[in-house]
């Protein structure tokens, strides 16, 4: 049984602050061996940045919205066939039937549209028909592309339709009469640097005695030369990008200047 006449001891302030710690101690601990254990399972999960995968995805994230491709505006260009057109243009309606487009190698489907005549579906494919856009909705397609894909799809279906051939070349341009007046203005922009004070031997503006030879030997052999180069002067006046339409109106107007013809 407790004296109750002993007395009950004070605790000190530090013994207060001891019991504090000592209390703390152990949920400090805790938490501090779970934040070790996140950590290292992190480390152990670090993403792949180094396998083929990790590394395309990586230039899927970061590529440009949009991509600056350099064309040749004077390359020819190369005109698709029909199949070439379906499978990139057509092929997304017609060969399921979508929007009520005719389906490829249906003959039920095409029946009717075959009796109106290959030029009459074609012009609806040119000019776009009903729910279909016009030119299938690729205003780069030419008409004889267009054209094409209709004969392509309609003679899957039973037609004879006549595939249309490339569109004649169009002429040289050493062959057209070239314009004197649109080259002065070529040879301002292109030609001036050499031929205004006969750089590198090239013939002067309106020096008569120094084009006389080149005149007499004709525009076509001239422009021939100034297209492909001679001697000191590259091909297009070291302008590749130079139309040949401008190319052959700056030669035009150096001849005449001199005295000649066309």
């Amino acid at each position: 049984m407790a004296d109750p006449n002993a007395k009950m001891t004070q605790a000190t302030p530090q013994e207060v602050i001891i019991s504090l710690l000592a209390g703390l101690f152990a949920p400090l601990l805790a938490i501090f061996l779970i934040v070790q254990l996140v950590l290292g399972i992190q480390d152990n999960h670090k993403p792949d940045a180094s396998s083929e995968a990790a590394q395309k995805a990586t230039l899927d994230r970061i590529k440009p919205v949009a991509q600056l491709v350099a064309l040749d505006a004077n390359a020819p260009k190369v005109e698709k066939s029909g199949q070439e057109v379906y499978d990139a243009v057509c092929t997304s309606c017609h060969a399921a039937g979508a929007l009520s487009a005719p389906k490829f190698n249906n003959k039920a489907d095409w029946g009717s549209r075959i009796g109106q005549g290959f030029d009459t579906l074609v012009k609806h494919a040119i000019e776009g028909i009903r729910q279909m856009p016009a030119r299938g909705g690729d205003g780069d397609l030419s008409d004889v592309e267009v054209a094409r894909a209709v004969a392509y799809m309609a003679n899957s279906a039973g037609a004879s339709f006549k595939v249309p051939e490339a569109a004649a070349p169009a002429a040289a341009a050493s062959n057209a009469k070239p314009d004197p007046a649109q080259g002065k203005v070529a040879y301002e922009a292109h030609c001036a640097s050499c031929h205004a004070s006969g750089v590198a031997g090239a013939p002067k503006l309106g020096d008569k005695a120094a084009w006389s030879t080149r005149v007499s030997q004709g525009y076509a052999t001239l422009y021939d030369h100034a297209l492909k180069g001679i001697r000191g002067m590259p091909a297009k006046g070291g302008n590749a990008d130079l139309p040949e339409s401008d190319l052959a109106n700056a030669v035009g107007y150096l001849v005449v200047e001199a005295g000649g013809k066309l």
